[in-house]
């Protein structure tokens, strides 16, 4: 008969006291190390904490201060002062060069606006794309007026697509602007079929609208039997 070898059972405590030896060990070989380590990433952590409290917070504060003289400009559609400035206070162009996004999100928006007011479409366009900001019916606006910076640059088909863009962008009356715009802009390319179908979608999906109340009559001009 053969014998099977057998293995005495380890000690749990002897385990436990292994475990605890192989730790103290590594822990005393590696201590140094772990030691900067630690260091390093407390350091890292005050670091942290103090561009956030000493030198991010008080800028951005700053920028929201200028930015209140130029907002003020802008409500009263003084364009070229809420972007150049006045002499005194900095105008948006200046905001966006002193303190960058500190000032908000809603920089290159106002940005982008004062430039369409003002006849600087390509620099419009440049600066509404900017526009990162989470609000809805805003978001939706600077595509219908990079749209409308197109349509100023005579690029349709462009300004076309971003009148779409902001049409479906989210569901709301704001929408039926800018279908309208897209489908005028149809019309003038000949392309009556898109056109009537966008004037159908703003009488159907958002007939309480102004637009939706006078929609009827495009779709007369271009489908008389209708």
């Amino acid at each position: 008969m053969s014998k099977t070898n057998r293995h005495p059972q380890t000690d749990p405590e002897e385990k436990v006291e292994k475990t605890l030896s192989n730790a103290e060990q590594f822990l005393e070989k590696y201590k140094n190390i772990l030691l900067y380590a630690l260091g390093a990433l407390i350091l890292v952590i005050i670091i942290y904490f103090s561009y956030q409290e000493l030198y991010k917070k008080p800028l951005q504060e700053e920028a929201l201060g200028q930015m209140f003289q130029a907002e003020q400009y802008y409500r009263t559609d003084s364009f070229a002062l809420a972007l150049n400035g006045d002499g005194n206070a900095y105008g948006f162009l200046q905001i966006a060069d002193e303190y960058g996004s500190n000032a908000g999100k809603s920089l290159p928006f106002y940005t982008g606006i004062c430039q369409l007011q003002l006849g600087q479409y390509e620099e419009a366009i440049a600066s509404l794309k900017k526009y990162a900001g989470n609000d809805e019916i805003t978001a939706a606006r600077a595509l219908a007026c990079i749209g409308d910076a197109y349509v100023e640059l005579g690029d349709l088909p462009k300004a076309y697509d971003y009148f779409i863009k902001a049409a479906n962008y989210r569901d709301n009356d704001y929408a039926a602007r800018y279908l309208m715009k897209a489908a005028l802009i149809s019309e003038e390319q000949g392309n009556t079929a898109d056109a009537l179908k966008l004037y159908e979608r703003v009488k159907i999906d958002y007939f309480n609208t102004a637009e939706g109340q006078e929609v009827d009559k495009y779709i007369a001009r271009l489908h008389p039997e209708s």
